[in-house]
């Protein structure tokens, strides 16, 4: 039986972890689990998965919790600390990193100087810090498993692939709900409309990540880090049925894609299981219902934000820290109306240009470009929102 840690369990990706860990009773013991401030949704995981320790955003919660689950409510802890203290609980030999941006970065972080083995569904981690944490992995003895759908296709299309064979990794894009318009087109596009991704169900965050199609360039970033490939050898198609989740071309001409149907639960189990595979309970992929699979190279000019992930990648250091940062700031003002969706990349485009960089030494050098980089975006968005 493996004894996991959660990290953002009450999001998307922590609520379908849990759904796989129901479909296995006798094969996981979750020890810890950490949530934000849905407390009646932390409730209910914890009533049900028993665990030793949980934490949450919301200060409320130890009295919510005592107050809901009684004499079997564990011991809570609030905040930063809270989600430390589930990220690298002893007894837990995985821990399952879901929760969105920047702020999922110092657990993970902790986790990785503890040594354990992690199935990252956190990409802000190795966006903004990749470098620190993969050296502190190669120190540590940490392993790093992708979750994100098309990182965990690019790992099972390498199982046993010395690194010598690879000539290129090709992320698949589904090309969010706006593939097709023009810039024009999208500047009247209201938060409701860019939420509305075509193929999967995803947070807020990562829905409009997608409609930027930043979403490709944070994972192109990630994927520099995770499989020790450079940017240039690292391509984006967009393929709208998202039914190849990602493809490695080899040095000898040869293509293995990962297919699969649309849903997190097939990555997630895959990355608590590796190097296992095991039965799942999804339905199978009908290739003949699919009909056809369709690639398209992705519209740079409608959607900058992809280039911009590159161009953070080329520039190196503290660079990466930085476009998250912005994008964190952009996406957020967009989703609260104070700013338009086609002013997203020009927020991020001059926080970039603005913030002085430097290299990246150790996690502290990535937090106060991180804190750097909001004021600068945050000022830059209140500069060039002009409401419609």
């Amino acid at each position: 039986m493996k004894t996991l840690a959660i990290i953002g369990s009450t999001g998307s990706v922590g609520r379908s972890t849990i759904d796989v860990l129901a479909r296995h009773p006798d094969r996981f013991r979750v020890a810890a689990l950490g949530g934000g401030a849905n407390l009646e949704e932390l409730a209910r995981q914890a009533g049900m998965l028993r665990p030793e320790l949980v934490s949450s955003t919301d200060p409320a919660a130890p009295a919510f919790l005592a107050e809901r689950l009684g004499a079997s409510c564990p011991e809570v802890i609030v905040g930063e600390q809270g989600a430390i203290a589930v990220a690298t609980h002893p007894d837990a030999e995985v821990l399952i990193s879901a929760i969105v941006g920047a702020v999922g970065m110092i657990p993970t972080y902790a986790a990785v100087r503890a040594g354990k083995t992690i199935a990252l569904a956190n990409k802000e981690s190795l966006v903004a810090a990749g470098e620190v944490m993969m050296n502190e992995a190669r120190r540590s003895g940490a392993a790093l498993l992708p979750v994100d759908s098309e990182h965990n296709a690019l790992h099972q299309c390498l199982r046993g692939s010395p690194h010598s064979e690879v000539r290129r990794l090709l992320l698949t894009a589904s090309g969010g709900p706006f593939r097709g318009r023009t810039r024009a087109d999208l500047r009247a596009v209201t938060p409701a409309e860019a939420l509305r991704h075509p193929t999967w169900s995803m947070g807020p965050k990562i829905s409009i990540d997608s409609a930027t199609l930043m979403n490709k360039g944070l994972e192109v970033i990630e994927a520099r880090w995770l499989f020790d490939v450079p940017g240039d050898r690292i391509e984006v198609l967009v393929h709208p049925q998202s039914t190849v989740h990602s493809l490695v071309e080899f040095v000898d001409g040869s293509m293995l894609a990962q297919l699969g149907v649309t849903d997190m639960r097939h990555p997630i189990q895959y990355a608590l299981t590796w190097p296992e595979r095991w039965e799942s309970v999804l339905a199978p992929l009908d290739l003949a219902a699919v009909g056809r699979l369709d690639f398209e190279r992705p519209d740079r000019q409608t959607f900058p934000c992809l280039d911009l992930g590159y161009r953070a990648l080329a520039a190196g250091g503290l660079a990466p820290a930085v476009l998250n940062a912005a994008n964190e700031v952009a996406v957020q003002s967009f989703l609260e109306g104070r700013l338009n969706f086609t002013d997203i990349p020009a927020v991020i485009e001059e926080t970039l240009s603005r913030h002085r960089g430097g290299i990246a030494q150790s996690i502290e050098d990535v937090l106060e470009a991180d804190r750097d980089a909001r004021l600068i975006a945050a000022k830059a968005a209140q500069r060039v929102f002009q409401p419609r």
